[in-house]
């Protein structure tokens, strides 16, 4: 209780703010991300077919998810849309860019197969 008290949540609102400001831009520069929502180090990404119509993406979805993992990052899928990113208190901004840069990798690769393949393909 003592580090969650000095250190922990003060580092999960710093940190999860680091983090979302740059999921954030994400909306702009991926065409399958539909929002980005989240409270300290509890983030959802939600993935989408269409922004506009926001219909679930859930193949893109779990592609991501499992790309992620191959390269190091585990990551839960939430509900039949979402990722859900949920790191330790104690995860440093280093970290937490080591594991935006993994997740970003594996959401480019997921979309451009999916593009490729024409299977669920997103649109802006």
């Amino acid at each position: 209780m003592d580090i969650l008290k000095r250190e922990a949540i003060a580092n999960a609102a710093r940190v999860g703010e680091f983090m979302l400001e740059r999921l954030r831009g994400w909306k702009q520069s991926h065409p399958s991300v539909g929002d980005v929502r989240g409270r300290g180090l509890m983030i959802g990404i939600e993935i989408v077919k269409d922004k506009v119509t926001r219909e679930p993406a859930v193949e893109l979805r779990n592609r991501i998810e499992t790309l992620a993992f191959e390269r190091g990052l585990m990551v839960l899928g939430c509900g039949e849309t979402s990722l859900r990113i949920s790191p330790p208190l104690i995860v440093s901004k280093e970290e937490a860019t080591v594991a935006l840069d993994i997740l970003e990798e594996a959401l480019t690769l997921a979309e451009k197969e999916h593009e490729l393949s024409g299977v669920g393909a997103v649109s802006a």
